[in-house]
């Protein structure tokens, strides 16, 4: 089984009227996209462990959260937008700041007790081993 992607801000939006609303409402003069950001995860498989990177260049260490709670790992956390004050007029911003969470269903075959996470130069790279001992697949003899 492979590790499934959730993303619960995903936005699509139904006719042509609420992209141009979502534009203006929240692109244009900075409303929920100031505010929302999701980093870009690449997500790997081998023999033994699915690898997680997720990409968060500008975010403090102290500011990521990783959970796992029954199947699904969630990472949160925020990237802060620094305001110096110091004669800088900003012509445009196209970082994006603020909390974010993305969560993932993990398979059965994962052994959560040895979940590994490290970060450096704006990667946080998450290990997820597998356990040998629970099976992903089966045959059933029909009688």
């Amino acid at each position: 089984m492979a590790l499934i992607k959730y993303n619960p801000n995903s936005y699509r939006p139904a006719t042509f009227s609420s992209f141009v609303d979502k534009f203006f409402d929240d692109d244009f003069f900075g409303g929920k996209r100031a505010s929302s950001f999701s980093p870009k995860v690449d997500i790997a498989e081998t023999e033994n462990e699915f690898e997680l990177q997720f990409h968060l260049a500008g975010v403090n260490k102290d500011d990521i959260k990783i959970d796992v709670n029954d199947d699904r790992l969630t990472v949160s956390g925020e990237r802060k937008f620094k305001n110096e004050k110091n004669e800088k007029n900003y012509h445009s911003v196209e970082s994006f700041y603020g909390t974010f969470s993305r969560s993932f269903y993990l398979p059965d075959n994962v052994n959560l007790e040895k979940i590994d996470a490290s970060y450096q130069d704006g990667i946080l790279n998450i290990v997820i081993p597998k356990d040998e001992k629970k099976e992903t697949k089966k045959t059933i003899t029909i009688k």
